[in-house]
């Protein structure tokens, strides 16, 4: 017979208390036959064994109404959320279905069980949020919004209930999740109270003893604190008396232990040094069309008493959060030189800023529902568009928790954005057309680059291109995961292209040939190349780091090789000797790698190194070494996208004596006045050592420009004659090419 939940009598007291308070103070009642048929499964699914403590040994049921309590009367809502919440285990053990909640209790319950379904469907694969189930997860309730809420307060029960257990692991993947996914949600739609307690508790279980000693410290100055409040409010309450027009109330609120460990974190100070431990809130109780008006008073009331720091004021009357926040912040210099924050509201917006967006429901008159739904379909957007990549980075909690900035289009559109967003962010939020083709915008009237950050209240014309297409560097410079993945998906695009375009220039330089392009040889030959994928080998081709002459020659090479017979097989140590003894590298300039020996190696031209340069060696596909500096402007991408192709060199002392010689080209700017190319022409003249091997100079009105190529022995004589250059009449800029 199946083990079923037994209540204690402090259980059974603990049920019977919560449900009174259910049915007293859920602001839409329940219906009587709710709680028959609440009951009804509810006994089933225990008398059956399907409702089993959990592994912190709490009851289930009484979890449940205790997160029915927190979302149906601290929250404020209504009799739908409360009966899902308490049908949720009945539904997922099979004692009743979705049809028959359909039914009983109506379409909107069914709708809100079904998506609790899903959830809970991924949980029983694996009970930890990991990256291959994450985005799933959190795509499954980004729809509703009941959903959304149900899962954070189900989350905060569990976890103001498992303080006293013993399982310290499964604790502390519950703080994690919380602190990953459940607190940047939290504060993303505007749950500002839930999101508080959240990140308190996740540091007493993944940090107690800092949350012991803060929480020790806080309550040792707490008298202290209170009298510095009342002491700071005095002089307000005496100043607004005096407007008997405005009705209020003031209240101080202590800062969370997660925001104080915080900002001890960030300003590296003990918490003696932590001075803003607490906020002043005020309160009005205002009609709706004198809402701004008065906070606006109440603001200057206060600033009369207090200077105020111009720096952080932070008006959201104006402009709201995304998320439906709206006050007025201010922080003034109070009693003894200590900074205070001062927080202006009204009733309603109080509300709004405890219980969040969904708040706006209880208000007549407020148009919520589009705000509502943009902002779903803003956090739906960032969930998908966010990569495994960015799950393991954290970085889709940072942008969670960003706060928003609000830009206007020249017609007047509003669109929200991080903050920090850039021009191309905004350009994706747009259109993946208009961001892949984006050269830079109009912001108020004036020329920005891509890289140009968006403040609030910017007015954005965005400027195209049908020649521009995205660059890798463009990953750098956007902030959002949409536009992250719009641009990853676009070079992914190009890639294709460019690589399908690239095989058909190899198949046409093998037919001009007359050979064959057999395609499992070809394959083969890439793979002996040491490439896993064909398309990294022909993105190469396109990107001309592989020359295709190259290829058909190592094609044909591989082909001879297959038909050649060698009856004497030596050992790679014999071939490795016999190559050491056929050349002598006594006189090598170079030590490549761990002192390689019988390498070929080359300079590159894009940078032309000379003695004395920082280097480093990047493989080639014929096998060779090609050497450039490493601030050669072809290095980053080198290392970025071949990391296991480049290799360390560096000079050896062979060349001290100056007999060799390095070609080097310098980039050169200045006034066309008469005779100055020829100043130039004798101060290299004057050197020892240096060659001028070609000069091409060109004129543009009053200035010209031209590529002078040097024969030169080492760094330091190079960057002596560059000075010498720059110190001619007229000279405007010397710079190695």
């Amino acid at each position: 017979m199946p083990e079923y939940i037994v209540l204690s009598p402090e259980e059974k007291k603990e049920l019977f208390g919560l449900c009174r308070k259910i049915q007293h103070n859920v602001e839409e009642k329940l219906e009587p036959t709710d709680y028959l048929h609440l009951k009804r499964y509810i006994d089933k699914a225990v008398l059956e064994g399907k409702i089993q403590r959990n592994k912190f040994g709490l009851n289930p049921i009484l979890l449940d109404i205790h997160t029915a309590y927190l979302v149906g009367c601290e929250i404020g809502h209504r009799r739908e959320i409360a009966v899902s919440i308490l049908l949720n285990r009945c539904v997922q053990t099979g004692v009743v279905t979705i049809e028959e909640v359909s039914e009983q209790f109506g379409k909107n319950i069914a709708n809100i069980l079904a998506g609790l379904s899903k959830i809970n469907s991924l949980y029983a694969k694996s009970p930890t949020v990991e990256s291959e189930n994450f985005r799933n997860l959190l795509l499954s309730f980004a729809n509703d919004m009941r959903i959304i809420l149900i899962m954070i307060a189900d989350r905060l029960v569990l976890m103001r209930h498992i303080a006293e257990s013993d399982n310290d692991e499964a604790r502390r993947l519950v703080a994690r999740e919380a602190s990953q996914l459940y607190a940047p949600l939290a504060h993303k739609l505007g749950f500002y109270k839930l999101k508080s307690e959240l990140e308190d508790l996740v540091i007493k279980y993944t940090e107690p003893e800092v949350y012991a000693e803060l929480s020790r410290k806080l309550e040792e100055t707490a008298a202290s604190r209170e009298d510095y409040m009342a002491n700071f409010i005095a002089p307000i309450k005496k100043s607004l008396g005096n407007n008997p027009h405005i009705k209020y109330r003031i209240k101080g609120r202590t800062k969370s232990i997660h925001s104080i460990w915080q900002k001890m974190k960030r300003q590296k100070r003990p918490f003696e040094g932590i001075y803003d431990l607490f906020a002043i809130r005020i309160i009005i109780d205002s009609e709706a069309a004198n809402e701004k008006s008065e906070c606006w008073q109440v603001y200057s009331l206060v600033t009369d008493l207090y200077t105020p720091n111009p720096h952080r004021l932070r008006d959201w009357l104006s402009v709201p959060k995304s998320n439906g926040y709206e006050s007025l912040h201010t922080t003034v210099m109070g009693p003894e030189g200590r900074w205070v924050e001062v927080q202006i509201r009204t009733e309603r917006m109080d509300t709004i800023a405890e219980h969040g967006l969904a708040a706006h429901w209880r208000y007549k008159g407020i148009k919520s529902e589009k705000g509502l739904d943009n902002l779903l379909a803003s956090i739906r957007d960032t969930l998908e568009h966010i990569s495994d990549e960015d799950v393991s980075d954290n970085k889709f909690k940072m942008e969670l928790y960003k706060e928003d900035i609000f830009v206007f289009t020249p017609k007047g559109d509003l669109f929200h954005l991080p903050k920090g967003a850039t021009i191309l962010d905004f350009a994706f939020c747009i259109h993946t057309g208009v961001g892949s083709h984006c050269t830079g915008a109009l912001v108020n009237g004036r020329n920005v680059p891509l890289k140009h950050v968006l403040s609030n209240g910017d007015q954005v014309e965005i400027v195209t291109s049908n020649s521009q297409t995205p660059k890798h560097a463009w990953l750098g410079i956007v902030k959002t995961s949409r536009a992250r993945a719009k641009i990853r998906q676009a070079l992914k695009d190009i890639g294709a292209r460019q690589a399908a375009l690239a095989r058909e220039t190899l198949e046409r330089k093998f037919k001009n040939h007359k050979i064959e392009f057999d395609e499992k040889q070809v394959d083969r030959m890439i793979r002996k190349m040491g490439f896993k994928r064909l398309t990294e080998f022909y993105q190469q081709v396109a990107d001309g780091f592989i020359d295709v002459s190259d290829v058909l020659q190592r094609y044909q090479n591989m082909l001879a090789e297959d038909n050649a017979t060698n009856d004497t097989i030596h050992s790679a140590q014999d071939f490795t000797l016999q190559n050491e003894l056929d050349k002598d590298f006594s006189n090598d300039i170079l030590v490549i790698e761990r002192n390689l020996k019988g390498v070929d190696y080359k300079f590159a031209k894009c940078c032309t190194p000379v003695f004395g340069d920082d280097i480093f060696g990047f493989v080639t596909i014929s096998g060779g070494i090609s050497i450039h500096r490493k601030d050669c402007s072809n290095a980053r991408q080198m290392r970025q996208r071949y990391p296991w192709r480049v290799i360390e060199a560096r000079w050896s002392d062979k060349n001290k004596d100056g007999k060799t010689l390095y070609a080097v080209n310098l980039r050169i700017v200045g006034h066309d006045d008469i005779g100055i190319v020829t100043n130039v022409t004798s101060v290299i003249s004057q050197e020892s050592n240096v060659i001028l091997r070609n000069i091409n100079i060109e004129s543009h009105d009053t200035l010209f420009s031209g590529t002078l190529t040097l024969l030169i022995d080492d760094y330091s004589k190079l960057t002596k004659l560059i000075r010498k250059i720059e110190g001619i009449r007229g000279i405007k800029q010397v710079s190695r090419g």
